[in-house]
């Protein structure tokens, strides 16, 4: 099941702009090794939950993933061949809105080689540019 808020304030949002870079959820906090987008975007929950399984593929049993960012968007669109008006559209997926420097997923209890392939899987399924991050020792 994707997923979506269980409940919102308002079932419709405007667009809005991605403007700056991520000042929160920037660096790796629970794992070892994250996934950092490098390019704003939305991601669709759809693509959060493919990354998962994505990644649960790969580690089997060894390791633990964390996703970082949660679908809070609702993303509305007007069916194809429809005349102007009528207003908005009804939502059709969540998406999360990502920033640059937005840490996406990270991943604890494995190597880096093995963080590295993981992440290059998971990297192919987002529609946003990635690249791998470390954690800082104090």
């Amino acid at each position: 099941m994707a997923l979506m808020p269980r409940r919102v304030k308002h079932r419709k949002s405007q667009r809005g702009r991605i403007k700056g870079k991520a000042t929160r959820g920037n660096r790796v906090v629970f794992g070892d090794f994250g996934l950092q987008a490098t390019q704003g975007g939305w991601i669709s929950a759809a693509t959060i939950e493919a990354g998962r399984i994505a990644a649960q593929q790969y580690l089997r049993t060894e390791g633990r993933l964390y996703i970082r960012i949660f679908p809070h968007k609702p993303i509305t669109s007007i069916p194809l061949e429809t005349r102007m008006g009528k207003g908005k559209g009804e939502p059709e997926y969540w998406a999360a809105v990502v920033k640059p420097g937005t840490v996406l997923y990270e991943i604890g209890g494995v190597t880096e080689d093995a963080a590295r392939i993981c992440f290059q899987r998971l990297a192919h399924k987002m529609p946003v540019r990635c690249r791998l991050l470390r954690r800082r020792s104090h």
